[in-house]
C-alpha cells in the first residue's frame, strides 16, 4: 500500500455504467483516527446510502471503496464533484517523499502537516414571512442544499400566521460574509418561498450570540418523566428481534466481538437490520471508543439485512482483551443500532411536543462543540420536519446540544442534539 504518483486521484468517483446500479467511490490517502467516520458522515450529508464497503489500512495509508445508491425510491441529482471536493478535504495531507515520523516537525513547519480547522463564523439568518404547510422543511432543504450548517434555530409562529424564524448558521464553503453568496442564499430562499416572504436578512452573529448558540438548553426544562420516556427503553440492549419495514417478523441485532480468528486484532461482527446511516453511526461509535481499524467490510443485502465485519484494534496497537471495555462497547453499539433516535410527544395543554434527541460525536479533539459534526443538524432538522407534512402544524420550535450522562448507561458521557417541536393538529 504505497503512497499514490502524481497523475493518481486521493478520491476517484467512478459513475454507474446502468441505472440502479451503484457509484464507487475509491479513497487512498495517509491515515489518521476516524477517518472513516468522516468519509461516511460526508456521504451521508449528500443523501447517499452505502450498499457495500470495504477498508484497510497498514497504520500509515488506507484504502476506502464504497458503493453508492441515492437514498430513496425519487431519482435525485448527486453533485459528484462537489462531494469529491468535500471528500478530499476530509483526507490527510501526505507529507513530501522520505518525510517520516521523526519529521513530523518538518512537515508541520512546512504546512503540509493536517492542522484542526478554525471556527467558523457564526451568522444570523432572520426570517419573516406568512405561515403555511411545509415551511420549515422548505427552508432547512434550502439551506441543506447550499451547505449551510445549522447550529441552532428558534421558531415561533403568532396566532394572525405571520412567523419568525432564527437560524443560527455557519457556511460549510466558508463564503458567507461575501455578498455574492448571501445574495445567492437569499435568492434561494425567496424562490421557495415566494410572495409570503417580507424580510429576509443574514448578518454576522455578535459575541452574545455566540454564546448563546453554544449554551446547553435542549433539556433543560424537562421533567425526569420525560426523559424516564425517552431513554429508559435504550438500556434493555441485548440480542432481541426488531421490526424491520417491509419484511415479516423481524431481524435480530447482534454485535459479537472474537479474539482468536487473528493474533493482532480483534473481530468485530455485527448484523442488523439497515437504516438511514448505519455505517457512519457503527463508524462513529468506533471513533468514540478511540478504536482503530485495520480492515473492514460492509455489505447490505436487498431484503434490509447488513453485516458488518471490523478487524480493530486499541489506540495502543493491541487487541482488546479488556471484558468490560468489550462489554460496554457491544452494549452502546446494540443500543444505539436498536434506537438511532429517541423520539417523545409531550402535551402541552391544545399542543403537542415533539421532542428528538440523536447522539453526536464526542471524540474530536477540538472539542465537544466539534465543527465536523455540525452540519448532520441541517439534515436531520430537515427530515424531521418532512414528518410534519403528515398533518401537524409546526408553530414553535428550537434546538440545541447538551451533555447527558445519567439518561443512558455507558462507561462515557455523549453529547446529544436535541430539537423541540410544538405541533397543534389542523384541527385546532
Amino acid at each position: 500500500m504505497g503512497i499514490p504518483s502524481d497523475g493518481d486521484d486521493v478520491v476517484q468517483i467512478r459513475h454507474a455504467d446502468a441505472a440502479g446500479e451503484p457509484t464507487v467511490v475509491t479513497v487512498s490517502c495517509p491515515d489518521k483516527t476516524g477517518l472513516g467516520c468522516d468519509l461516511c458522515r460526508a456521504v451521508l450529508l449528500f443523501g447517499l446510502s452505502v450498499v457495500k464497503g470495504d477498508m484497510s489500512t497498514d497504520g500509515r495509508w488506507c484504502y476506502i471503496v464504497f458503493w453508492l445508491l441515492p437514498r430513496g425510491r425519487r431519482p435525485v441529482a448527486v453533485p459528484w464533484d462537489l462531494l469529491k471536493d468535500r471528500l478530499l478535504q476530509l483526507c490527510p495531507v501526505a507529507p513530501p517523499f522520505g518525510f517520516g515520523s521523526h519529521d513530523a516537525y518538518l512537515a508541520a513547519a512546512a504546512g503540509l502537516q493536517d492542522v484542526p480547522p478554525p471556527a467558523p463564523q457564526l451568522f444570523l439568518l432572520k426570517l419573516c414571512c406568512f405561515d403555511r404547510m411545509g415551511l420549515l422543511h422548505d427552508v432547512t432543504r434550502v439551506l441543506c442544499e447550499l451547505e449551510l450548517t445549522i447550529r441552532r434555530v428558534k421558531v415561533s409562529t403568532t396566532p394572525d400566521g405571520s412567523v419568525l424564524d432564527l437560524f443560527f448558521i455557519t457556511d460549510a464553503r466558508g463564503l458567507l460574509h461575501t455578498k455574492s453568496r448571501r445574495e445567492e442564499t437569499q435568492d434561494r430562499l425567496e424562490s421557495v418561498l415566494g410572495d409570503s416572504l417580507t424580510c429576509c436578512e443574514i448578518d454576522p452573529a455578535g459575541e452574545d450570540m455566540v454564546s448563546c448558540c453554544l449554551q446547553s438548553w435542549a433539556w433543560a426544562s424537562l421533567t425526569p418523566a420525560v426523559i424516564a420516556q425517552m431513554f429508559s427503553t435504550a438500556d434493555r440492549v441485548e440480542e432481541q428481534p426488531i421490526g424491520t419495514r417491509g419484511g415479516g417478523g423481524g431481524t435480530i441485532i447482534s454485535v459479537t466481538m472474537d479474539n482468536s480468528l487473528s493474533p493482532a486484532h480483534t473481530l468485530i461482527q455485527i448484523q442488523c437490520g439497515d437504516h438511514k446511516g448505519l455505517l457512519y453511526d457503527v463508524m462513529r461509535i468506533v471513533k468514540d471508543c478511540n478504536i482503530q481499524i485495520s480492515y473492514g467490510r460492509f455489505y447490505a443485502s436487498q431484503n434490509g439485512r447488513c453485516e458488518i465485519d471490523l478487524f480493530a484494534v486499541q489506540s495502543d496497537g493491541k487487541k482488546i482483551l479488556d471484558q468490560h471495555r468489550q462489554r460496554a462497547l457491544c452494549c452502546r453499539l446494540r443500543m444505539e443500532l436498536r434506537r438511532p433516535l429517541h423520539v417523545a410527544l409531550v402535551n402541552r395543554g391544545p399542543d403537542t411536543e415533539l421532542l428528538v434527541a440523536n447522539p453526536v460525536e464526542v471524540s474530536g479533539r477540538v472539542g465537544r462543540w466539534c465543527s465536523t459534526t455540525s452540519p448532520l443538524l441541517s439534515r436531520i432538522f430537515r427530515d424531521e420536519s418532512s414528518w410534519l407534512r403528515l398533518g401537524g402544524t409546526l408553530w414553535k420550535a428550537g434546538s440545541g446540544r447538551s451533555t447527558d450522562c445519567t439518561s443512558v448507561r455507558s462507561t462515557s458521557s455523549r453529547l446529544r442534539c436535541g430539537r423541540r417541536l410544538w405541533m397543534q393538529s389542523p384541527t385546532c
